[in-house]
């Protein structure tokens, strides 16, 4: 299965120990949904956190993000919380930003992207969600 190699836990684990900033990219400002979860739970793991949503003004009392261009730091990882056919352009953003890391969560499949992102030397993880590999592949902090 090609997925295989994009869902690699020693990549997992390379991207949860070696970097620092996550921009999550459909980061919700609701508790109920797994995007805020998860970033909540980056934050409370000492991850800098920036959401990425055109249609939220704040997360987390920060202010919250447009699109990746629009933030004026580096950005290390870029988690994707969208349908996977909209994954595209926001590989292609987070390559242009010069991110080091795609993070597709689980159930974001899109293999294209994921070799684009691959092909222009990022980290690429698909199909797997960083709340449920950090305590299994990197324990507590």
């Amino acid at each position: 299965m090609v997925q295989q190699r994009f869902s690699n836990p020693d990549v997992a684990r390379k991207i949860l120990t070696g970097y620092k900033s996550f921009a999550v990219v459909g980061c919700s400002s609701d508790p109920h949904r797994p995007s805020y979860g998860v970033a909540l739970f980056l934050r409370g793991q000492g991850y800098r956190v920036l959401c990425i949503n055109p249609n939220v003004e704040e997360c987390f009392g920060d202010a919250c993000y447009p699109d990746l261009k629009s933030v004026e730091e580096p950005i290390e990882v870029v988690d994707i919380f969208r349908r996977p056919d909209a994954v595209g352009p926001h590989v292609d953003e987070a390559i242009e930003v010069g991110a080091k890391a795609v993070w597709m969560q689980l159930g974001v499949i899109n293999e294209p992207a994921a070799q684009k992102a691959l092909d222009a030397g990022l980290d690429v993880v698909m199909d797997r969600c960083p709340k449920i590999d950090f305590p299994r592949l990197v324990g507590s902090r």
